[in-house]
């Protein structure tokens, strides 16, 4: 295992390229996932310009607004840390809505938000059409090791002490699902984040 220091900008144009090679006539679907100290949706959000640039199209998609609802999610209390992470995400409305339709010979047409946690019902957002050559990128938290369908899965890792510190005191008791995530996820890129302005690619 080697471990390669690496700026923040110059991250992002390396998994930008590495997104870009792929299949002009494909859809790549990409999944950025990490716990949310480690800011997943930042680096979504980052990659999206210097996709456009090379001449891709972006739909950005947050795991957050496939959450189950809250009599499902919650039926067994708020904190049990096996429910978080086995069954808050509602898996199978992500493969219908979007990870399917972006599949090989899927029609492109995908919701971008299906369920608003906060309100707890629909997110009543309207359907897009991605073209062939477009890009998803996925944000979201405990989503690899499901067998959900990506073709690239980039993971920001906080060793354990940094995620206990720079976790909330409210949401700690999320922490034994992230101590167990680490003996299941598997990623195409990890990127340790510890200290966010010197992030390092694990190769």
């Amino acid at each position: 295992m080697r471990i390669r220091p690496i700026s923040p900008p110059l991250l992002v144009e390396e998994i930008a390229d590495r997104i870009a090679a792929a299949d002009p006539a494909s859809r790549p679907r990409v999944a950025v996932d990490g716990a949310p100290a480690a800011r997943p949706d930042d680096l979504a959000d980052a990659l999206a310009g210097p996709l456009r640039l090379r001449g891709r199209e972006v739909v950005r998609v947050s795991a957050g607004d496939f959450l189950r609802p809250a009599s499902l999610r919650l039926e067994h209390g708020h904190t049990d840390p096996d429910v978080f992470y086995d069954e808050w995400l509602d898996a199978g409305g992500l493969v219908r809505e979007v990870l399917g339709p972006l599949g090989p010979g899927g029609s492109g047409r995908v919701l971008p938000a299906l369920w608003d946690s906060t309100a707890d019902r629909a997110a009543r957002t309207p359907y897009v059409t991605l073209p062939p050559g477009g890009v998803l990128l996925l944000d979201g938290t405990l989503l690899l090791g499901r067998g959900l369908p990506f073709d690239l899965s980039v993971h920001l890792w906080l060793s354990p002490p940094a995620l206990a510190r720079k976790t909330a005191a409210e949401e700690r008791w999320t922490l034994p699902a992230y101590a167990r995530y680490e003996e299941e996820r598997v990623a195409d890129l990890v990127v340790r984040v510890d200290h966010p302005d010197r992030p390092a690619l694990v190769e």
